[in-house]
């Protein structure tokens, strides 16, 4: 499984070419990535956002939080200082998925989180 944090639908806003082939090769094997709709929240600054829309037809929405992932997220953040939520949320929903790749423009903080999580995946840097 894939998920993409906040950077990955950014990168693909500035037309990245590392994540669109990243995005076809899953697509290609049968993967569809997942994005946290929080994720999407955060990184949808203004309409229409024509390249992150493409690369968002061929994932998964993830889109409920409840109480108890909103506590955990902010726990997380908690025990290790660090203060973005949606963050957190990425790790846990890879964690809870069992994730194998997270892609992230941010990996020294999820490195810190995944680590505190004790979750096992790979981060991909974009």
């Amino acid at each position: 499984m894939l998920v993409y944090d906040t950077g990955a639908l950014l990168a693909a806003e500035r037309r990245d070419k590392t994540i669109f082939l990243l995005h076809e090769q899953a697509l290609a094997g049968g993967v569809f990535p997942i994005v946290h709709s929080l994720v999407l929240a955060q990184a949808w600054r203004s309409g229409p956002a024509h390249n992150m829309s493409r690369l968002l037809k061929g994932c998964q929405i993830i889109e409920n939080v409840a109480e108890p992932g909103a506590r955990a997220a902010g726990e997380l953040c908690g025990r290790t200082g660090t203060s973005d939520v949606v963050d957190a949320l990425v790790v846990l929903l890879a964690k809870q998925i069992r994730a194998g790749i997270v892609v992230t423009s941010d990996p020294d903080d999820l490195t810190i989180l995944r680590n505190a999580a004790g979750a096992r995946f790979t981060l991909r840097a974009i």
